[in-house]
């Protein structure tokens, strides 16, 4: 049987997510560029989404369910950076760099709890697993992904533009004894 890995839940942060995307959620800096700002609102730009060549941009719901602090397995997709970010509650995001053999590099395993507002848009070929007790998240991803994972999952065609990966069982590290980390 595998040993256990365990990993802590980090605070996400620009730097501690640049590896594996772009930090999502950053506060209005004030006007300049392509920002705006006025007694009624503001605006401004974060990130620039790349579906990939020829592809489409896609904005799905995702609920997650799942609240194990053990994981066994990742996936990546391949063409597309893929956004994640939770209006309301909290999601535990588990990220891996790809390694020269194609397989998720576990040495560069990290985790980072995304609070209301906050997320990441993880680059292609980063491999992840997504946490959380209960938590509705906005999604951009590349439409034809999304229908290459729905066919694999359904009726079992190998994915082109993804893979899902067995792992070594790591196991997410609670802040407090007895705190479910979701």
């Amino acid at each position: 049987m595998a040993e256990t890995l365990d990993i802590p839940i980090q605070t996400a942060t620009e730097d501690t997510v640049r590896p594996y995307g772009t930090l999502l959620g950053k506060p209005f800096a004030g006007p300049a560029g392509n920002a705006y700002g006025s007694p009624g609102s503001d605006f401004w730009s974060e990130h620039i989404f790349s579906p990939g060549a020829d592809g489409k941009t896609e904005i799905l719901w995702v609920a997650y369910r799942n609240n194990d602090p053990v994981v066994t397995s990742l996936e990546t997709h391949l063409l597309t950076e893929q956004a994640v970010v939770p209006p309301d509650g909290e999601i535990v995001q588990v990220l891996a760099r790809t390694g020269t053999d194609g397989l998720p590099d576990l040495s560069t395993l990290s985790a980072f709890r995304f609070g209301p507002g906050t997320g990441i848009c993880m680059n292609p070929d980063t491999w992840h697993a997504t946490r959380s007790a209960s938590a509705t998240c906005l999604m951009l991803t590349r439409q034809s992904t999304t229908l290459d994972l729905v066919q694999h999952l359904v009726g079992g065609d190998k994915p082109v533009e993804s893979a899902i990966q067995t792992i070594s069982p790591i196991r997410l590290l609670l802040d407090q004894p007895g705190d479910n980390p979701l």
